[in-house]
């Protein structure tokens, strides 16, 4: 759909006929002191962007003096970018918005910083559910974070040693990463991130739980998988990164992952997995990258 195309979706809140006070609620940011926050949408139009006359004051050199606007339409809210310079988004979709009428969840990518959009009849409970998935979701790629990764794990060694079953630890690393962002941006730098999660999150079994580790690390936790069998998802993680052509704004954006395994054994702890994935990883690295050491 091109960006020009209105998407004109009835809110939730318009069917249903809730009222309620709808906000905009802070779920990632380069400053950590604004994730969490909350804007209540209480004005017939709400400006956001840099310049301090904004409603919402974004402070970011990657978000424009007056980036969007938020209106009003009867019992409908539309956004509508004000032809920012680095576009604005919506639930990590490639296209730029033009104008979209908002409904409740939907996440609003403005620079680098994405605010959800909470709308209905319990926005508290709304709010704090929001605030509660954060603490266990990397705000960029929508992956579990490192918390969420280091519970699960451990829960897993547990739960391996219970039942005498495997479990394999897989660490994936982005080639030459910095390249992307030295050339084109951090901003389409983040764009790829996000996609690479996306297609890797897809590829994966549904009892896989994969999260961003740090930058543009990722660590994948495999239940009842033995090292043989891990290899093998591996191996089709890092062909269909190679293979598949990243696209940002038009531009294809080529890429491989290297990635090292580990396989739970005796006395071997979460931590344990992570340093030989780790190790292997740098292995596959050093021996010249977009490949897999065990």
């Amino acid at each position: 759909m091109s960006h020009d195309n209105v998407t004109r979706l009835t809110s939730i809140k318009s069917l249903m006929g809730i009222p309620g006070e709808d906000c905009l609620v802070v779920i990632h940011s380069p400053t950590a002191t604004e994730l969490g926050r909350r804007y209540l949408l209480d004005k017939p139009t709400v400006g956001v962007g840099r310049g301090a006359d904004n409603d919402i004051v974004i402070l970011s050199d990657s978000v424009s003096r007056n980036h969007v606007r938020l209106e009003r339409r009867g019992p409908d809210l539309f956004l509508q970018d004000l032809q920012s310079t680095n576009g604005t988004y919506a639930n990590n979709e490639p296209q730029r918005i033009n104008v979209r009428c908002l409904i409740p969840g939907d996440q609003i990518r403005i620079g680098d910083t994405v605010l959800k959009f909470l709308a209905g009849s319990d926005i508290e409970a709304q709010y704090h559910a929001a605030v509660n998935r954060m603490a266990i979701t990397d705000g960029l790629t929508g992956l579990s974070n490192r918390m969420r990764l280091d519970t699960l794990l451990a829960e897993e060694v547990l739960r391996a040693r219970r039942y005498n079953r495997a479990l394999s630890v897989m660490m994936l690393d982005v080639d030459h990463f910095k390249r992307i962002n030295d050339t084109h941006g951090h901003l389409i730098g983040d764009a790829v991130l996000r996609q690479i999660a996306t297609a890797l999150r897809q590829r994966l079994r549904p009892s896989d739980e994969i999260g961003r580790f740090g930058g543009e690390e990722f660590c994948a936790v495999l239940p009842e998988t033995p090292l043989d069998k891990a290899s093998l998802i591996a191996e089709s993680l890092r062909e269909l990164v190679q293979s598949q052509p990243f696209l940002v704004d038009e531009t294809a954006i080529h890429l491989t992952v290297s990635i090292g395994i580990s396989t739970l054994a005796d006395n071997m702890q979460a931590e344990d997995l992570y340093r030989l994935a780790d190790e292997a990883l740098y292995r596959a690295k050093n021996a010249g990258r977009n490949r897999i050491a065990c």
